[in-house]
């Protein structure tokens, strides 16, 4: 029997479909630069648009929410 580890789960999502997405994955789904992306994300953390998320180390960004905070 095949079982999927977390990591083929994650890569069978289509980015436009996934709730969070990593500096990078939002820098190439948005069109900006990753550098762009850490300034956003180290601005907007503790604001009252709700965004980002902290996962550890890891800085994730809600896509549905950042695409609305763009508009």
């Amino acid at each position: 029997m095949y079982c999927l580890k977390e990591k083929d789960v994650y890569s069978i999502v289509p980015i436009w479909e996934r709730f969070l997405l990593t500096i990078k994955e939002a820098s190439l789904y948005f069109n900006l630069g990753e550098n762009k992306m850490h300034r956003i994300a180290n601005e907007y953390v503790d604001s009252d648009y709700k965004f980002v998320v902290q996962n550890g180390g890891r800085t994730m960004i809600k896509r549905k929410m950042f695409e609305d905070f763009l508009n």
